[in-house]
């Protein structure tokens, strides 16, 4: 072998070029390594270290629920106890409550119930960031103390209300202790259990789990009701020391990564992705929480009120909730039994599934068909906070109005009927019967009673606390067809001789009765379509000859010589296109006025597909009065109440010079009823004779809009609930 093959020169310029090439890729490597290295370095540092953002990071941060910022969010700023005591134990223990928190320096209000109006202030508890304890005694019968008596029949009609919705206080955060006595079983807490219940089912949040103290050593939980409060005074201490740290818990996962809806704003930096919820006003497994013995929430929330069991005449159960359908299976068997087998047999309307569904809404029910009902109007105006568009056009005075009917049936099942079809539907009396004489005593009773209940409750006027306990005016107008129930005339007399106005409301389908109805001091024809198809659709009648019947109605109403009204209901892409139609209407039964009103949404219910886009906005309706007038020459646009989105078109002859008189004399109404009923019904007479001049306040174009100088109008602080209902 040739000894040159054997070595290398590493002088040769070749092999020194491959040296060089070597060790500068080997350089790159080496460098490439390192620079990974420190980049994975870097991240992890990032990680586990707090990111600084920019400005318009932060905010993109924040939109999905999350905080940049150290600065930590208050989550309790005061705490507000209120009571209901008879004996002085609520109070005390409210006492003792309010020293306790004071070691948490925050700020503590105690309230005694008597003097808080729930009407005005318990809205302001949905974003106020306190947490409300209510000390709430059961008292006689089951019965809440004087001094909680207004409170809970404000909280128990609000809940009840589809008005309200169960959103209405969400937001606010509450707990319950109710003092009591298990010797009396079926009474136990039972105030402090409705406390809780109806909260709830207004949207409020339950921040930990109702206490109650037992009177009773033997049974007590914990030997006495001082201590069941001490127990659950630690429990609520406690509980607030969490919501003050902001307590945390997760959410499950089960939701979308960074848009979990629960989510709420933390003080800490939170990871894209890592589920977590705060310890704020949402239901969470605790709010589930049965009241009692059955999980009183799903049957009394506003969904079980909008379907609440009622049985038709013509369709028995069709509008039932299932779960209540099962129970009454053989109760509903046992009445079309009834029906088919002993046809002449009468029964009560007043079924009892119908009984419980009209009390929650409000009801006092009379004997077997009757009822009378606290109008939202009569409340406003004994606090001095103006009176409905009744007051505004005819003078009526709101807090001395009654409203009631002796029939809670009718023959129509319109899809704006405030109530849901929570009442039985039928073309002719087929039930039990009671005498007028009874049913005027009880509903002025119960609606005394009612007014009653208003005494001592802050803001109400004195003065009108005291007339409102004499009726002076009573509206027909209730749920149902008073125009059927067979002894109309007579009631209308006893009205009368007890020097009460009477305002009957008839929905034109009993024409018959329409013409033999003795004088009342207004009638009123519900006109809510001008044309067959829609009068179909809106007002569902049962009457297959339902339109003759309309028009037949209308007719026997130009033959009355009292006053007169025709009452439209505008539902928008429903009728407000019809204006040559009512027009012909008009001429048909030459009403004394016409009162236009927009629909009042009333919330989802299964038996009417109306939503907000169906209610007319206050210069929707202006502009279809206008434009009607311009049809019917006879007539001008005479008053306008704004608040009920309501304008009343008047006949020219009351229009007296300038100046218009739609107002009653019901003083003199009451002279010329009198002598009719002296002559045998011979000595007649008419609207004119019983007419007041109307206040400037309350005609169109006044500055007003229609609102009584005199009280002060009210503006509801929670705008976005609308509880109209009138």
């Amino acid at each position: 072998m040739d000894p040159a093959l054997d070595t290398w020169d590493f002088s040769s310029p070749l092999i020194s070029l491959w040296i060089n090439r070597f060790y500068i890729y080997l350089g790159f490597a080496f460098g490439f390594s390192l620079w990974i290295c420190f980049q994975i370095v870097i991240r992890k540092q990032n990680k586990n270290s707090p990111e600084k953002t920019t400005p318009k990071a932060s905010q993109n941060l924040m939109t999905n629920g999350y905080i940049s910022h150290p600065k930590k969010e208050v989550f309790v700023s005061g705490v507000k106890i209120f009571y209901g005591s008879q004996t002085g134990t609520a109070k005390g223990f409210a006492t003792i409550l309010a020293e306790a928190l004071s070691s948490l320096n925050l700020p503590v209000a105690m309230i005694n119930l008597k003097d808080y109006d729930p009407d005005d202030r318990l809205i302001e508890e949905v974003t106020s960031k306190n947490v409300c304890a209510f000390l709430v005694a059961t008292y006689t019968d089951g019965q809440p103390p004087e001094s909680a008596a207004w409170f809970c029949k404000w909280l128990e009609e609000a809940a009840n209300d589809f008005r309200f919705g169960k959103t209405y206080l969400k937001g606010m955060r509450y707990a319950v202790f109710g003092l009591g006595n298990s010797v009396y079983l079926s009474h136990f807490n039972t105030v402090g259990k409705n406390v809780d219940k109806w909260l709830w089912m207004l949207g409020a949040h339950r921040v930990m789990t109702r206490g109650e103290g037992d009177g009773n050593v033997v049974k007590s939980k914990h030997g006495s009701v001082e201590a069941d409060f001490t127990a659950w005074k630690t429990k609520f201490i406690s509980r607030l020391q969490a919501l003050r740290k902001g307590e945390r818990k997760h959410c499950g996962g089960n939701c979308k990564k960074g848009k979990c809806e629960s989510n709420q704003r933390g003080s800490e930096v939170a990871e894209p992705g890592s589920h977590v919820q705060e310890e704020l006003p949402h239901r969470d497994a605790e709010d589930e929480e049965p009241f009692g013995s059955t999980n009183e929430e799903e049957s009394d929330t506003e969904d079980h009120l909008s379907s609440n069991p009622v049985i038709d005449v013509e369709d028995l159960g069709k509008i039932m909730d299932q779960r209540e359908k099962e129970q009454l299976e053989g109760e509903t068997s046992a009445i079309r039994s009834t029906v088919k087998s002993e046809a002449s047999e009468r029964r009560a309307m007043i079924t009892p599934a119908l009984r419980e569904a009209l009390t929650k809404q409000g009801y006092q029910l009379i004997g077997s068909h009757s009822g009378v009902k606290l109008c939202r109007w009569t409340k406003s105006m004994l606090r001095g906070r103006g009176g409905c568009y009744k007051h505004t056009f005819y003078g009526i005075e709101s807090h001395r109005c009654m409203e009631t009917t002796p029939s809670l049936a009718c023959a129509n099942k319109c899809v704006f009927c405030w109530r849901h079809h929570t009442n039985p539907v039928g073309t002719e009396w087929r039930w039990k019967m009671d005498q007028p004489e009874m049913i005027l005593k009880e509903a002025i009773e119960n609606h005394q009673n009612m007014i009653k209940q208003f005494k001592g409750v802050p803001g109400v006027k004195e003065e009108r606390f005291e007339e409102g306990m004499t009726v002076k005016h009573c509206a027909l107008s209730l749920v149902g067809e008073p125009i059927m129930y067979p002894e109309i005339n007579k009631f209308l007399k006893l009205l009368h001789e007890c020097k009460i106005s009477s305002f009957l409301v008839t929905n034109a389908q009993f024409p018959a009765e329409i013409r033999d109805l003795k004088p009342v001091t207004q009638l009123y024809v519900s006109v809510d379509a001008s044309t067959k198809d829609s009068l179909k659709k809106i007002d569902r009648p049962l009457f297959r000859d339902f339109w003759q019947r309309f028009l037949d109605s209308l007719k026997a109403l130009a033959a009355k010589q009292q006053r007169t009204v025709y009452r439209l209901t505008l539902v928008k892409a429903w009728n407000v296109d019809e204006l040559q139609a009512y027009a012909e209407l008009v001429s048909l039964g030459n009403p004394d006025f016409i009162e236009v009103k927009g629909v009042t949404y009333c919330g989802e219910s299964s038996a009417s597909s109306l939503t907000m886009a169906n209610v007319p906005w206050h210069e929707e309706v202006v502009r279809f009065v206008c434009e009607l007038v311009d049809l019917i020459p006879d007539y001008e646009v005479a008053c306008e109440h704004e608040h009920s989105n309501c304008l009343l078109i008047a006949h020219k002859k009351f229009k007296i010079g300038r100046e218009w008189w739609t107002w009653i004399d019901y003083s003199r109404f009451q002279e010329l009823i009198q002598e009719y009923e002296d002559s045998g019904g011979s000595k007649t007479f008419s609207a004119k004779d019983y007419m007041a001049k109307t206040p400037h306040w309350a005609l169109f174009g006044a500055n007003e809009r229609g609102f009584d100088p005199k009280d002060t109008r009210y503006q509801r602080k929670n705008k976005s609930k609308d509880i109209s209902g009138c």
